[in-house]
């Protein structure tokens, strides 16, 4: 699992009157990484305890998007600990919270996926492969909605409203990709588990959209 550096020396949220200090910051970063750590457990107890009646292979649709989905969430996962780290915004650093403890379970479940099918975790096909024009949906080597690794740098290194911001464009991006990406699975797979935890997936990342918006809109406003 990927996690965000913390910065002890965070900006206090706005309105917090300095209140907002690093040990009590620190205690809610150790809080949410117990409930990311729960997340994945969940997750992965979930996809166990699903019956399995088909064994998708190793070029499967199936597998291929287990295996990308869990990188894509993976700095959703990371976006979301900085945010909820570093951010001012009270709504920003809720929203990060949310994103990373639910992906992070999301990603256990689809890892118990292809233990179950006898797959290893990672494969050797290029990304977007399982989708039949999955090479036109990369940009820049990466999977639809993903950052740069020079975008991540900079939302690392951003402050204040500045990071709030910036998370929310990007974190909407993301969320768009891998709606697209969610849009295919069910599309290729007619494996029951899957088609419902990525019906899912879609329902949970269109409401987080709703509050992205609706949060980059109350901020740039």
């Amino acid at each position: 699992m990927t996690t965000a550096t913390t910065r002890e020396n965070a900006t206090p949220a706005a309105g917090d009157g300095g209140r907002g200090t690093a040990p009590t910051r620190r205690w809610g970063t150790v809080a949410l990484a117990v409930a990311v750590v729960l997340g994945l457990l969940l997750g992965y107890t979930g996809g166990l305890l699903t019956p399995r009646l088909t064994r998708p292979g190793d070029a499967s649709a199936e597998a291929g998007f287990a295996r990308d989905m869990t990188t894509h969430h993976a700095q959703a996962v990371e976006m979301g600990l900085i945010a909820f780290d570093q951010g001012t915004d009270p709504e920003v650093r809720q929203i990060g919270g949310d994103i990373a403890t639910g992906q992070q379970g999301e990603m256990g479940t689809m890892q118990t996926w292809l233990r179950s099918w006898g797959l290893d975790p990672t494969g050797s096909r290029p990304r977007m492969s399982w989708v039949p024009d999955g090479a036109d949906m990369m940009e820049n080597g990466l999977m639809p909605g993903m950052a740069t690794p020079e975008e991540m740098a900079k939302l690392r290194a951003a402050q204040g409203r500045e990071l709030d911001v910036l998370f929310l464009e990007m974190m909407i991006r993301h969320h768009i990709g891998g709606v697209h990406m969610i849009d295919e699975v069910v599309k290729a797979t007619d494996e029951p588990d899957v088609v419902r935890s990525a019906r899912t997936m879609k329902n949970t990342q269109q409401k987080d959209l709703t509050n992205l918006e609706n949060a980059l809109a109350r901020l740039r406003g």
